[in-house]
Parts: C-alpha cells; structure tokens; sequence
C-alpha cells in the first residue's frame, strides 16, 4: 500500500507540514517573546548599572534639591523652594554661570576647529600620518588629573613654558595665578587633551565621504580649497555637530583641572559650575543648595542634548 506524504515524514521524525489556513500567529509571539527575554537578559547588568548610576541619583538630587539638611543634627526637613529662591539670588551663583557659559562659547568652537584642522591634514597622503595620529591622540588617552598635573608643573612661574617666553626674549607670564590668565590656560590645558579625541570622530566622518564627489568636482576644475567648502565642510556637518555638542556637555562637566590647580580662584574667574557644586556641598556643607545646582546643571544639559538631536536629525524631504 502506498504511504502518503504526511505518513513518510512521519516516520523519519520531519516536522509535519503546517495545514492549509494554519494560524502562525501564536508560534510567532513565542518566539518574538523568547528573543525579547533573551536581549533582556543580556542587556540585564548594564541596565541595572545604568539605573544604579544615574537614575538613582538623579531622583535623589531632586529631592535633596527640596530639602534643608540641618548641619547641627543631619536631619533633613522639606523647604519647598527655598533652596532654588536662595540660588537664582545669589550674586556668586550668576558669576557662576557667566564664567561656565563663556568658558564654553569660546573653548569649544576652537576644539571643534582645530580637530577639524587636523583631521582634514592627517587624511592627506603624508610620511609617517600614523605616527602623528597617535602622537596627538596620546594625550586623550592619560587621564584628567595627570594632564593636569603635568600642566601645573608647566605653567609654574619658573616651569617649561615660561622658560620657553624667557628664551625667545618675552617676559614671563602668571597663567594661573592671573585672574585674566587662568580659564584661558585651563582652556589650553583640556583643548591639548581632547583635541586627539575629538579628530578621530572627524577622520571617521571624512572617510564616508564618497571619493566620486571629490574626482568629479576636480574634473570640473574646483580647487582645494572650492572642494572644502563646497564638498567637505557640508558633508562634515553631522559628525562636526557631535563633536560641538559633545564636547559641550564635557566641558559643563570639567571638575579636575579646577580642582587641581585653581580650586576656582584666582578671584572665581574658573569657578565653573561643577566644582561650585561641590564647593557648595561637600566643603560648606549646603547639601540642598547645592542639589538646586545639580538639578540646574541637568537641565542645562537637557537643553544641550535636545539641540543635539536637533543639529544630527536628518533632513527628511
């Protein structure tokens, strides 16, 4: 007798076949909800860090930021908005973000320049380009308070750089002791440490630009400098906005190099806000005022990533 297809499978243990008009959907939300646990269960510890190490505290700041920690007993009481009415009253607060907001309208255009500037030299077919890629990208890679060290003992009155001014004939200069020399060699010191970092975004984003553009654009005489402004720099526009944005909420974030070597003086001029914040909370002791600050700081940030995802969204026609 002969067996019918459904009976041969059978017996070699094959699957029998799914019957016409068969529903698929049950079988599919099975295995959608396995690889839904299954990504869960990886992503698991980093979500748990994530969690731990920035919602946390978060939520605990803004609700410190409502609060009076008494100094005599260390209990809290809630004060409404005292601690922000105090803040956005106090005169040092606004030298505070004055100082904070003009360190950034300055030091991050020059960042984002400059790595530009290097980026489009070390794309160039020139001797050794590796070499000078990582000489430059060193210093990214030592952390903030070594850079900061080493700068501290460059910038001494009689430390390398004035011994540099002195053997070209110019006379030697305070840095950080000069209240009107301090931010801008703090600024010297970070633009020299993220500059390598920063140029590697530039060369990722000059690499994806099509070679076509550049042959075709030559072939109709433009020159180099025509190719940048007409190819290059508005190709670059999405990885450049990154690199501005990015270092933007970094430099909001600066606290070792003020640390170290200025402790916000001479005469507050690099009294960025993150080190007021912890001026304000762990040194005088005002945790509640100094939370205020932390939850303004935030939402100064949010206002920055929300530029962010404006500049890098594509345009849609």
């Amino acid at each position: 007798m002969t067996k019918t297809r459904a009976d041969r499978s059978a017996a070699i243990g094959a699957p029998a076949p799914v019957a016409a008009g068969g529903d698929l959907r049950p079988l599919r939300r099975r295995k959608a909800r396995r690889i839904t646990l299954i990504a869960l269960a990886m992503l698991a510890p980093a979500l748990v860090t994530l969690v731990m190490m920035r919602v946390v505290p978060l939520v605990s700041a803004v609700g410190l930021s409502f609060q009076h920690v008494s100094l005599a007993t260390g209990e809290t009481t809630f004060d409404g908005l005292a601690n922000y009415i105090y803040l956005f009253g106090d005169p040092n607060f606004h030298s505070v973000l004055v100082v904070t907001l003009v360190f950034n309208l300055v030091l991050n255009p020059v960042i984002v320049i400059v790595s530009t500037a290097l980026a489009l030299l070390l794309v160039q077919n020139i001797p050794l380009v590796g070499l000078w890629r990582s000489m430059i990208f060193v210093p990214a890679a030592v952390p903030g308070a070594v850079v900061a060290l080493i700068w501290s003992t460059a910038l001494q009155p009689d430390g390398l750089v004035n011994g540099l001014l002195e053997a070209v004939g110019l006379p030697a200069q305070p840095f950080l002791t000069s209240a009107n020399q301090a931010a801008f060699s703090i600024g010297i010191m970070v633009t020299w440490g993220a500059l390598g970092y920063w140029m590697i975004f530039i060369i990722a984003g000059l690499k994806d630009i099509p070679g076509s553009l550049y042959e075709a654009a030559a072939l109709d005489g433009a020159g180099w400098w025509r190719r940048l402004f007409a190819i290059t720099l508005p190709l670059l526009k999405r990885p450049m906005a990154f690199v501005l944005i990015a270092c933007t909420v970094g430099s909001f974030l600066l606290f070792a190099p003020v640390q170290i070597l200025t402790k916000g003086g001479p005469n507050g001029s690099t009294n960025l806000i993150m080190y007021d914040i912890y001026n304000r909370a762990y040194l005088l002791g005002d945790m509640g005022v100094g939370q205020a600050e932390v939850v303004v700081l935030m939402l100064i940030l949010s206002v920055i990533v929300l530029v962010q995802f404006r500049l890098l969204k594509e345009d849609r026609s």
